[in-house]
């Protein structure tokens, strides 16, 4: 068989499909045969084995781009492409960030997905599939297209991508323990491209992190193992003549390889985390709620990946009303505004929730939510009033069995990162359950959670989820509270409903309150933030000494009983982690916390934690800030942290 002109062969092996205007003939022992005019059409097929004539087509060549339900007979090339390291590619708790100019250097991605792959064994790449999708910011695209050809050159069987290549984080979770293709497949991992709450566009920050077969993101052992190759690398491998997948069309995209077939299957972003999110929580008696002219709510998406999946979740499958959604188009940039979910970066929900410095326009909600930029992490307010992301877990862990389907055969455990406050703990305690605490990073919750360990879990971040997947979650968790405050309303929806203050108050009335706050200095020098870092570790070891400083600041701060650094000893693996944030532990239970950040993509960034618990029922209504502004000055003296840093106040105060 021969062709003419500039024509790809796509179809199986037994058949030849052709796509295009086409004039045919044959030859049949040097004669000339017109094929019937039948067969003169944009498409047709027939069976090779049966074809023993030489066929020659006379055509117009096919244009580069691949329509649906294609797949191509010729062989796309994989080349080796020579490279050399690039420093910095450690990554962080959540993955590699860094800014936009730093990947679109040439070799800069495909570096680090190369180790990526060398790092995984063999199984989890040759015959695999993978999913690729992100929160979509600026330059997720490219990278998505240049993933798959490299996937394609390493063996990979088949990608899955979100329609326009999004993903939340948490939904990429949900795909690879859930998502079955129609061929039986399953994903063994992920290449999620997100750099979570950090800002979008040209000059901001990108992100890349790879997720397990279980869903959650590498532990340490994979990611010493990334970074080690990282500082290595020679070659990477890619198929650069492989056509870029439309990813705006839901469909499969079918290839032959050297090794076989490669497909990549571009599907609905949100119907498999729905899914999960109705199998997880009562959506009857949360549309009840919404239903209530008493009740009003209002959902901001910071132009995030959450946006995909708010209309179809508070809109569509619980009759919010349109207009409750705020900033729910997802946008590269994420609209020119800084994706963190706090009452710093949210600023028109703050205001409309009337936490803003000025009054709200009209009365506000009575429920508010956000979530950051992958839709991992997430706040919640009441009209007028703030959940610290430590009560939050708390409260929820109180009243999942009652209010929480998943949870009515009780919870396995409760777990929270070393930063976030102790109210978890009082909660455990009171509960008979077991309780973990952690570093920050959610891959030590998975670990818990694979081992049946652990049911809920969350950090002060703005980080809370449970064990339905392998990451936070932050529509799970507004899911959470509007479950909790549907439970608390049931039988009162047509009356003065109880309302998210009112559960927090009565909570800390039961439980006692832990006042808390967190400073963060972004964009630190790093030999400065180190510096700093050094200072604490010193002092620790003349504890008379740190007693001086701190009663100097204030002398209604108890104190200082303990100062460590925070090592973690896995129960289930047994690996240690250390090096996990400075504590000064008080003797009335307050706690000073100094961490730097592994999230930023630049500088370094210092976090400050502060703590003081409270059971006194006539003392736990003060305002936070004056509850603390003892501890805070007791710290800032501590550390001297204007002197290291040339800082006079922090970049957020959360």
């Amino acid at each position: 068989m021969t062709m003419c002109g500039s024509w790809q062969l796509i179809g199986k092996p037994n058949h030849i499909r052709m796509r295009g205007i086409m004039r045919l003939c044959r030859y049949e022992a040097g004669n000339r045969v017109a094929f019937p005019e039948a067969m003169q059409t944009s498409a047709f097929k027939f069976p090779v084995a049966q074809t023993q004539s030489q066929i020659i087509f006379l055509t117009e060549p096919l244009t580069h781009s691949l329509t649906r339900n294609q797949s191509t007979m010729v062989l796309f090339n994989v080349s080796r492409i020579e490279t050399t390291p690039f420093d910095g590619q450690k990554p962080g708790t959540s993955g590699l960030r860094k800014k936009v100019k730093v990947f679109v250097q040439t070799h800069y991605l495909e570096n680090f997905v190369q180790a990526s792959f060398n790092a995984l064994t063999e199984e989890k790449v040759r015959g695999a599939t993978l999913v690729v999708s992100g929160d979509g910011r600026y330059y997720s695209e490219q990278a998505i297209q240049v993933i798959t050809k490299m996937a394609a050159a390493n063996g990979v069987r088949r990608i899955w991508v979100g329609l326009n290549g999004l993903l939340s984080t948490p939904a990429v979770s949900a795909v690879i323990r859930e998502r079955v293709g129609v061929d039986g497949s399953k994903a063994t991992g992920a290449f999620i491209l997100t750099a979570s709450h950090n800002p979008g566009g040209p000059n901001e920050d990108f992100g890349i992190k790879y997720n397990m077969e279980n869903g959650g993101p590498a532990p340490e052992g994979i990611t010493n193992k990334i970074y080690e190759y990282t500082t290595t690398i020679k070659e990477y491998l890619i198929a650069p003549d492989l056509p870029n997948v439309d990813i705006t069309t839901v469909g499969v995209t079918n290839f032959t390889g050297p090794e076989g077939p490669f497909d990549v299957e571009v599907f609905d972003s949100a119907s498999d985390y729905i899914k999960l999110m109705k199998s997880i929580f009562d959506f009857g008696s949360i549309r009840k709620l919404l239903s209530s002219p008493k009740f009003t709510f209002c959902f901001d998406g910071l132009h995030g990946v959450a946006g995909a999946y708010a209309k179809r979740i508070f809109v569509d499958e619980l009759g919010a009303q349109e207009s409750s959604l705020l900033n729910c188009v997802p946008k590269e940039d994420f609209g020119g505004g800084h994706p963190d979910p706090n009452l710093t970066y949210a600023k028109e929900l703050v205001a409309r929730m009337g936490l803003g410095k000025s009054e709200s326009e009209g009365e506000p909600p009575e429920f508010g939510a956000a979530a950051d930029g992958d839709a991992d992490r997430n706040m919640i307010l009441g009209k007028r009033f703030f959940v610290t992301p430590s009560d939050s877990v708390a409260i929820i862990a109180a009243n999942a069995v009652e209010a929480i389907p998943y949870f009515s055969a009780g919870l396995k455990g409760v777990a929270r990162s070393m930063p976030t406050s102790a109210a978890l703990d009082v909660v455990a305690k009171h509960l008979n359950l077991k309780f973990f605490e952690v570093p920050t990073g959610w891959k030590f919750f998975g670990n818990l959670m694979d081992a049946g360990l652990c049911s809920v879990c969350g950090e002060e971040s703005f980080g809370t989820g449970s064990d339905h997947i392998r990451e936070k979650d932050g529509i799970w968790a507004v899911l959470a509270w509007l479950s909790i405050l549907a439970y608390k309303n049931k039988d009162n929806i047509e009356d003065k409903l109880v309302t998210v203050e009112d559960i927090v108050r009565q909570h800390w009335a039961k439980y006692g309150r832990h006042y808390y706050t967190r400073y963060d200095y972004e964009n630190v020098d790093a030999g400065a933030a180190k510096e700093l870092m050094a200072h604490l570790v010193k002092l620790q070891s003349s504890l008379s000494e740190a007693n001086g400083i701190v009663k100097g600041a204030s002398s209604d701060v108890s104190n200082v009983v303990h100062g460590d650094e925070f090592e973690y000893n896995d129960p289930v693996d047994g690996s240690i982690s250390s090096h996990q944030g400075i504590r000064y532990l008080f003797e009335d239970g307050s706690r000073l916390i100094f961490r730097l950040s592994g999230t930023g993509s630049e500088g370094a960034t210092i976090r400050l934690y502060i703590e003081q618990y409270e059971k006194n029922p006539s003392k736990i209504g003060r305002l936070s800030h004056e509850a603390l502004a003892p501890l805070v000055e007791a710290a800032l003296k501590l550390s001297k942290m204007e002197e290291f840093t040339g800082r006079s106040a922090p970049t957020v105060i959360t």
